[in-house]
């Protein structure tokens, strides 16, 4: 007897040092999968995502990538994906963020969080024979051929742009040139970072037509990992401020670009992006019988924000805004939200064949921009010029729908936000 309890002990013992070293397995499994940051990026897209002479990835963005994962002591996986599943690919855990010269638009607010934006460009139409176009209109004509890459922003662009011509959409972006060239279309749309690289491989000057769109590119962090977002803001932010940013431009993007990541220009681009979510929420609400006005939930947003600034400035070691600019701030952001929706509602704005829902992707979306915007607040330099920030709010402020009473108001409360004692860390990070 005596040995049987003895062998059930050993087994107990077994069985318990098992479930230990399962345990420091998955933690060691865990730890080294935070050691490495999965980037999707489509590597067809010059100059942010492609293939050098050698065959090995290269560009702007992936530079950036590879200068991020090494500061951070991660590993760096790059990882293909298609524009047209980009989202499909990003929901599947594929890769923690994408990195490819994507274009915030409201359908990637709602499925994952941008980080603050890298350059601004403005998509175009190129064409051969340049002394026969004359502007936008002389494209838009069912005669016309026109291609694009497949699944993107641009194919959106050039859908809206030229909705009476004939358009060809390529699922390889490489490939969208060649059609030109082979005149089997007119022209093929891309934006003035890619033209160049596109215009050195024709041997005849081509048409500018545009430009058709004026867009910002981002990071897409999957929607579960706000620890990265916040990490990869901050350090994006401190390579705008140490000139990082601004040589990586100058190196892959061939002109001198915008400053876009510094903290005024990525709070606006921030405010900017969830009001350009706004007409879609305003469908979203009209199918599900939802009003524009949701006084309860108004509050809620105003009460998160003020949490979200206050944990932003204690995790930063810095002052928080006050209070009270703070609520005039989402107020005033409130309040351009509602007039767009209802703009949007009584012109029947377009909207995706499929909508999104609005408690499991559209809320939350704007919740995840929310946090930006907080942590965006807490970096704003100390006693901005309200002119200043006037002027750069009528600038950046450009979702449809917008007035510059919305814009002022939004502009007055960013200043006021910033007049609170600075306990300011000598870098963003």
């Amino acid at each position: 007897m005596q040995g049987r309890g003895a062998e059930r002990g050993r087994r107990r013992v077994r069985g318990i040092l098992l479930a230990l070293l399962a345990v420091t397995a998955a933690a060691a499994a865990a730890e080294d999968d935070a050691r490495v940051l999965r980037v999707g990026t489509s590597g067809d897209y010059r100059p942010f995502s492609h293939r050098d002479a050698g065959g090995l990835p290269a560009g702007f963005d992936v530079a950036l990538a590879r200068a991020f994962a090494t500061a951070s002591g991660r590993e760096l996986v790059l990882v293909p994906f298609p524009w047209p599943k980009l989202l499909d690919q990003l929901a599947a855990g594929r890769f923690d963020l994408a990195a490819s010269g994507v274009t915030v638009r409201p359908e990637r607010s709602a499925a994952g969080a941008f980080s603050v934006p890298l350059v601004e460009t403005n998509a175009l139409a190129l064409a051969r024979n340049p002394q026969r176009w004359r502007g936008r209109a002389s494209l838009d004509r069912p005669a016309i051929g026109i291609a694009v890459n497949a699944g993107g922003h641009l194919e959106r662009v050039a859908r809206a742009s030229f909705p009476h011509a004939g358009l060809i959409a390529i699922p390889d972006n490489e490939a969208v040139l060649g059609l030109l060239l082979e005149d089997r279309v007119h022209a093929v749309v891309t934006d003035d970072v890619e033209a160049p690289h596109w215009e050195a491989r024709v041997d005849e000057p081509l048409a500018r037509i545009g430009p058709l769109s004026r867009d910002r590119k981002a990071w897409l962090v999957a929607p579960d990992r706000p620890d990265l977002s916040a990490e990869l803001d901050a350090w994006l932010l401190a390579r705008e401020a140490d000139g990082t940013l601004a040589a990586l431009r100058a190196e892959w993007l061939g002109e001198a670009r915008a400053v876009t990541a510094d903290p005024l220009r990525a709070l606006l681009a921030a405010l900017d992006e969830r009001l350009a979510m706004m007409p879609l929420v305003g469908v979203v609400k009209r199918r599900d019988g939802v009003p524009i006005a949701v006084p309860e939930r108004e509050e809620y947003v105003i009460d998160r924000a003020l949490a979200d600034v206050g944990a932003a400035a204690e995790r930063a070691g810095l002052e928080p805004p006050p209070d009270v600019a703070v609520r005039a701030l989402f107020r005033a952001s409130i309040d351009a939200a509602k007039h767009v929706q209802m703009e949007a509602v009584r012109g029947d704005d377009d909207a995706p064949d499929a909508l999104p829902d609005l408690d499991t992707a559209l809320r939350p979306g704007l919740i995840r921009i929310g946090a930006r915007i907080a942590r965006l607040l807490v970096a704003l330099p100390a006693d901005l010029d309200a002119d200043v920030v006037r002027d750069a709010a009528r600038e950046q402020l450009r979702a449809t729908h917008l007035e510059d009473r919305h814009r002022d108001a939004l502009a007055a409360a960013i200043a006021a936000c910033s007049k609170r004692e600075a306990k300011r860390a000598s870098s963003p990070e």
